[in-house]
């Protein structure tokens, strides 16, 4: 039995066999829509000689795919063409920020994620060697004077290093709704943030307001993550345990959808008090307490292989007993 056109647009981005990715673009283009999708990539020319269509229609056509985020604009040989979505993260995250997407569209959204995505998620850990993403550790908690820190190491260096940034809402947040975290704090840099301007899913932003959201973020306890590349073009999403694409797997399964830093916490024992506020922060359960004399008070130790180097539990312990350590060599980010 041959497939409908919206099921080939499931197999293009790879998620073949699922039932309500077809269900998704059913909802957001039309017929019309779908074929032209599926003849790109292409200028308008060229599309319009593949579809028999005009080229006004096809241009017309091509601009409103790109804001509803299943196009994307292409540049090569000096002139704009266009491209259909590659895989499972850009249909999610383009079309989640699409001003004029249904509610029943995000909703949708969320049953993916909830009776699919896992399944998936397991496939992907097994077929790709490197994760998409990888945490960057919070701001202040690695101690540059004692070690070399990395601009691929350092949210706060990603940005000062930026042309330009934007900032957008968590697609994740906006479809789950399981946590009261803030929703405009993913941080689109460079290319990322010129596609999030030009398209209006966000809002250009100075590095001071996004220094701020960095810092805010921190204090809410969300994770940077970023995607696993040491090149320009990063965003930054600042990610909670239970609405997040990658953590709450990585939490409850072990998946290894999303890589960890460099970097890995270590606690003095001498001057840790037990006082437990870095096991309330931590996300990975990688810290537990050690059991010392009746009489002594516990302190904590962390869990080395549980450790994904967020440095969350760091920034907010009263005795200055913990660190950040690199324990992977410089190469762990791919070029």
């Amino acid at each position: 039995m041959s497939k409908n056109i919206y099921e080939q647009m499931t197999d293009k981005i790879m998620l073949t066999g699922s039932k309500l990715i077809p269900e998704l673009f059913r909802m957001i283009v039309d017929d019309s829509e779908a074929q032209l999708l599926m003849a790109m990539p292409g200028t308008p020319e060229q599309l319009a000689e593949k579809t028999g269509r005009t080229v006004d229609e096809v241009e017309k056509d091509c601009r409103t795919l790109y804001h509803k985020g299943v196009a994307f604009k292409s540049f090569k040989g000096g002139s704009t063409g266009y491209k259909m979505c590659r895989d499972m993260i850009q249909f999610h995250d383009a079309t989640i920020l699409w001003s004029q997407a249904p509610q029943a569209y995000l909703d949708l959204w969320q049953r993916f994620m909830e009776e699919e995505w896992p399944d998936f998620a397991r496939l992907a850990e097994q077929f790709f060697p490197k994760a998409f993403t990888r945490i960057i550790p919070v701001g202040e908690s690695i101690d540059s004077g004692s070690q070399q820190v990395l601009d691929v190491d350092s949210a706060n260096q990603i940005i000062k290093k930026a042309e330009t940034v934007a900032v957008t809402n968590c697609t994740c947040r906006m479809i789950a709704h399981k946590c009261d975290n803030p929703l405009e704090v993913c941080l689109q840099v460079d290319n990322a943030a010129k596609y999030t301007i030009d398209r209006g899913s966000g809002r250009e932003i100075s590095k001071e307001e996004a220094f701020n959201i960095l810092k805010m973020c921190e204090e809410k306890g969300l994770v940077h993550v970023t995607m696993n590349r040491a090149h320009a073009g990063h965003f930054i999403c600042n990610c909670c345990s239970c609405c997040c694409q990658a953590l709450p797997l990585v939490i409850s399964d072990g998946l290894k959808i999303l890589d960890p830093s460099r970097y890995q916490a270590q606690i003095d024992a001498d001057l840790c008090s037990g006082c437990e506020t870095c096991i309330d922060r931590c996300f990975f359960n990688a810290i537990e307490p050690v059991d010392k004399d009746a009489d002594a008070t516990n302190v904590m130790r962390v869990i080395a292989e549980k450790c994904m180097g967020c440095g969350l539990c760091q920034v907010t312990c009263p005795e200055d007993a913990i660190s950040l350590n690199a324990v992977r060599p410089m190469d762990f980010v791919p070029v």
